[in-house]
């Protein structure tokens, strides 16, 4: 009697590894800061007294009797960042954009806590009291200098992870992934002008920056 032979089908290069346990929480980071900062940032504007989304930004939340509240937000998505940079960095690992993808979203996480550190100037009427026009004060210009850091490194992070997307044969995102950055851009360009257009581009980098991360990880689920 011949005793059947048990085959097993071999695993192939292209077929993706399971995400590590620990490697999918950090990446919890890269998923969840987005929104978290921003729903905090939109509940504060609307319940905190004198706050106008049309002329003052989420940062100047950090100021007055309620502060704290914006500083922990700020801390919190630092925090969750950084453990983005650090998930990207095992799941990205010998890959296209792999190296720099991870580094250049730490740069934006360490933006945030900048952020909670130097806070932003008062000015266009909040805290309420303050005057319309705005002193820039030494810590105002890091806060500002911070912050343009971190969404220039967001910005090219993205163009590094259009290399990775293309690789992976997704041409749509490698397209938003170069795309999205300009909108962003062009969003701090014109907040010269309106201060939402500078809100409604750090909400998209942060919107966007979501999307990729839960993108990612369904390519290695």
């Amino acid at each position: 009697m011949t005793t059947p032979t048990r085959t097993t089908t071999p695993r192939t290069a292209s077929t993706p590894t399971p995400v590590p346990t620990g490697t999918r929480l950090l990446l919890t980071g890269g998923l969840a800061a987005g929104p978290l900062f921003l729903a905090a940032g939109i509940a504060q504007g609307v319940a905190r007294d004198g706050f106008d989304f049309t002329r003052n930004a989420i940062s100047q939340l950090a100021l007055g009797t309620h502060g704290w509240i914006q500083t922990a937000n700020f801390l919190l998505a630092a925090a969750l960042l950084t453990a983005a940079a650090t998930g990207l960095h095992r799941l990205l690992r010998n890959t296209p954009g792999g190296t720099w993808a991870p580094r250049l979203i730490g740069v934006f996480g360490a933006s945030f806590l900048a952020a909670a550190v130097f806070p932003a100037d008062a000015g266009a009427g909040f805290p309420a009291g303050s005057p319309d026009s705005t002193r820039l004060s030494t810590h105002g210009a890091v806060h500002m200098a911070g912050g343009m850091i971190g969404y220039l490194a967001l910005c090219a992070a993205l163009l590094v992870l259009a290399r990775s997307f293309a690789a992976r044969g997704h041409r749509g995102w490698a397209l938003a992934s170069r795309l999205v950055p300009l909108a962003v851009l062009a969003g701090f360009a014109g907040s010269s002008a309106a201060v939402l257009s500078f809100t409604a581009a750090a909400a998209l980098g942060l919107t966007y920056l979501t999307a990729v991360t839960a993108r990612l990880l369904t390519d290695r689920a």
